[in-house]
């Protein structure tokens, strides 16, 4: 049999997917459930969440839930959804991010902006995943979570507070792999480069600085993402950083921001 026939196990395997309404988290949340995992959809819209499952490949396999992952109470209210739902989540992708605006550069964005994005981003992305990982090491069960981080984890993006934040999230996969490596829990970051999706619009100029000619898709990012939350086909991999740029990461191409 391939490898690649049964990636994952529908019989004992779960998922939680957040930002599953739009780009890439969408893009993940139905690959899941083309794979016959049963796959919670989170996302702050509820219309976005539905439009996201009507349109997967098995509908039936997958769950809605909606709100605002800035607050810690719509986390809890979102893991015990899923616990009442899917049973123990064992695949966790934390895809979700608040918009970014060009406006928002260091010395415009304000604190209300800052405060989101690094709560939705780094803050329940911690919580959530800790929550889970108790579960997973009370009940001896192995799990594979994923966290999408960005190139500007490590490279400015005149964007600071999103930059931080996915900075902060790129070393927060590093401790948990650490921690939870003992007990059959790998963590792991995908890293997109320019995706045009979920709310990203990329000057269509951007693709001469790629080396594949192109910006990238959401779809892009699911088959890797696939790969790396399966047991099966990454079960040695933990505390990496995968980048699905199409080179972009091989160049540098911001200017400062104009301050006046």
């Amino acid at each position: 049999m391939s490898l690649f026939t049964s990636p994952f196990d529908p019989a004992r395997e779960t998922a939680l997917v957040t930002g599953a309404g739009n780009g890439i988290g969408r893009a993940i949340a139905q690959a899941l459930v083309g794979e016959g995992v049963r796959t919670v959809f989170a996302d702050l819209y509820e219309d976005k969440v539905l439009a996201a499952i009507k349109a997967a490949p098995r509908p039936e396999l997958a769950v809605a839930w909606a709100g605002d992952l800035a607050q810690r109470a719509a986390c809890d209210a979102l893991l015990a959804h899923a616990q009442a739902t899917v049973g123990q989540v064992t695949h966790f992708v934390h895809s979700a991010s608040p918009p970014r605006r060009e406006a928002d550069h260091a010395m415009a964005v304000d604190e209300e902006t800052w405060g989101q994005m690094h709560a939705v981003n780094l803050e329940a992305g911690f919580h959530m995943s800790r929550e889970l990982a108790r579960k997973l090491i009370a009940a001896k069960t192995p799990g594979s979570f994923l966290l999408l981080t960005s190139l500007h984890a490590g490279t400015p993006r005149n964007l600071p507070h999103y930059s931080t934040a996915k900075a902060g999230m790129a070393m927060l996969v590093k401790e948990l792999a650490k921690s939870w490596g003992r007990y059959g829990i790998r963590v792991n970051a995908l890293v997109p480069g320019a995706i045009t999706a979920g709310g990203f619009v990329a000057d269509p100029a951007l693709a001469k600085h790629i080396p594949l000619g192109r910006l990238g898709q959401a779809d892009d990012l699911a088959p890797m993402a696939l790969a790396v939350l399966s047991h099966k086909l990454s079960g040695y991999v933990t505390g990496a950083s995968i980048i699905v740029d199409g080179g972009l990461s091989l160049t540098n191409w911001f200017a400062p921001p104009e301050l006046d």
